[in-house]
């Protein structure tokens, strides 16, 4: 029984990408590990931008240092 849990960002993905992610994953595991899609679990939890780090930044900080290269 595979659990999966996706954690973006919350910044506007869709309803529809969304259900395009736990399809695919849902798919990918069938497909490599036989896992039967009924008991595969995918949850997607978006976390505001403030509440995720990288590198020691916050993640908005950090984008901003990368896009000065």
């Amino acid at each position: 029984m595979p659990y999966i849990n996706i954690k973006l960002t919350r910044e506007g993905v869709t309803r529809e990408q969304k259900a395009a992610l736990i399809d695919g994953v849902t798919r990918l595991l069938s497909d490599v590990l036989d896992k039967k899609p009924a008991t595969t679990f995918v949850v997607i939890d978006e976390v505001e931008m403030e509440d995720w780090g990288i590198g020691g930044l916050p993640v908005e900080e950090y984008r901003r240092v990368l896009n000065d290269f």
